[in-house]
């Protein structure tokens, strides 16, 4: 199986290909879902609707964030691996938060469908072959491999993990 080494995205996603937590991109993925999931277990009540700035998303509309860019991660995979050479765009990540109506979301049903998603990403990502992985397509106008996606996908959620619990909760991150 590929490994980081073999991930080829724009600059820009390194920070996340860098942050997901194992080589083999499942795992990785496991290992962010895992994390997330115990995180927002543990969010105080309080703290769900907190913004720690001005202008900053809640907690709440962190993990709707997260799971719509998984979405979008997860969907430029599949049309990659599938050979679909169409050329995908990027998105804006802060209209769809303020679009989301994330404030009106019940808790667990925003980690159940945290769950959900990470779910199925796995199970795409572990059935895709070296091939697949391996596959290139153009999204945001940048050059990205599937590989590179599964890593996005894991390394953006242990980024949002990194930021909940330093500016959100006041604790060091791991």
């Amino acid at each position: 199986m590929p490994s980081k080494s073999d991930a080829l995205a724009a600059e820009f996603y390194s920070n996340y290909i860098n942050k997901a937590k194992d080589e083999n991109v499942v795992r990785a993925m496991q290992k962010s879902g895992k994390s997330l999931r115990k995180l927002l277990k543990n969010i105080p009540k309080k703290k769900i609707d907190y913004a720690y700035e001005e202008g900053k998303w809640t907690i709440r509309e962190v993990v709707q964030h997260m799971i719509d860019a998984e979405r979008v991660f997860a969907y430029r995979a599949l049309s990659f691996a599938r050979k679909d050479t169409t050329p995908l765009p990027s998105f804006d990540e802060n209209s769809w938060t303020a679009n989301s109506l994330a404030s009106s979301r019940n808790w667990k049903d925003l980690i159940n469908e945290f769950t959900a998603v990470r779910e199925a990403s796995i199970l795409m990502f572990d059935a895709f072959s070296e091939d697949q992985l391996r596959s290139i397509g153009v999204a945001s106008n940048k050059e990205v491999n599937v590989l590179a996606l599964g890593y996005i996908i894991a390394g953006h959620v242990e980024h949002h993990i990194d930021v909940i619990r330093e500016r959100y909760l006041g604790k060091k991150s791991n």
